[in-house]
């Protein structure tokens, strides 16, 4: 497949651009810095917000899906948030209705659910078809995206995978992150799902690794052929307990959910 990948400097773009290239998939890179150093395949240098742009990097290419990545990975304000991720990802779908591109995967956020209590959890784990919870302004733009998408979806066919990224780091780094991480090699394996599951419609997963202790359900993500093989719990020597893990623990947004994220939104 050719696949346009945004945010593909960033830390979650190098390595799906290079997990990707290694499955022999065709990689056009798209971020707002120049390529690292090292970068073969095609790059522009560009914002992905910018209608004009976008419509450039489609037209000289002949593109079989789109990964979105790119986008402000903290809380800013309601007007920045949305144009980081909302806007971002008109951009992009009108630019796939335009050129005939089939297929989007959006990095999506927990962060969309992130003020469900997890007392109100059953069985203790988020099922993706709970109503969106935004935690944050960055939690608003998310889901605001995921609704574009599924507008899209309903509009225009284009298959629309969103996934919900929880804590990606090479290794977890909190009590939470033994529940929410996603190592790195189970990111590629989810994109790459996502990007060659015959047919999602509009779908929605949960971007986790098989971890013991998950808060989230992997069942949508498996229904897609992602099969997560990492689990956090490998790493539990590492992770030293601290005072706040209880207040990050009450809502499955952790931190984003506490009262330091609370601001006017203009």
């Amino acid at each position: 497949m050719r696949i346009l990948v945004t945010g593909a400097a960033g830390a979650l773009g190098r390595v799906v651009t290079t997990g990707l290239t290694d499955r022999d998939h065709e990689v056009v890179g798209l971020d707002l810095v120049p390529a690292p150093e090292g970068w073969a395949g095609p790059w522009y240098t560009a914002d992905c917000a910018d209608p004009e742009a976008v419509e450039a990097v489609f037209a000289r290419h002949r593109l079989d899906a789109v990964v979105h990545l790119a986008g402000i990975p903290d809380e800013r304000g309601l007007r920045e948030s949305l144009e980081s991720h909302t806007v971002t990802t008109a951009a992009l779908l009108d630019a796939m209705v335009s050129h005939g591109v089939p297929r989007l995967v959006n990095a999506g956020s927990n962060h969309a659910v992130g003020r469900t209590p997890r007392a109100e959890l059953a069985d203790g784990v988020l099922t993706a078809d709970v109503r969106p919870r935004p935690d944050t302004f960055y939690g608003v733009a998310k889901v605001a995206a995921e609704a574009l998408m599924s507008l899209y979806a309903d509009r225009h066919g284009i298959d629309a995978v969103s996934c919900r990224i929880g804590s990606f780091l090479p290794h977890p780094e909190s009590v939470r992150g033994l529940s929410t991480w996603l190592s790195e090699d189970d990111c590629v394996r989810m994109v790459e799902a996502a990007l060659t599951t015959p047919a999602p419609g509009y779908a929605v997963l949960y971007g986790v690794s098989a971890n013991t202790r998950g808060w989230w359900d992997l069942a949508p993500g498996r229904a897609l052929g992602y099969e997560p093989l990492d689990d956090a719990e490998d790493h539990t020597g590492a992770v030293v307990e601290r005072e706040q893990d209880a207040a990050e623990a009450a809502h499955v947004g952790g931190p984003f959910a506490t009262d330091a994220f609370i601001r006017p939104a203009l």
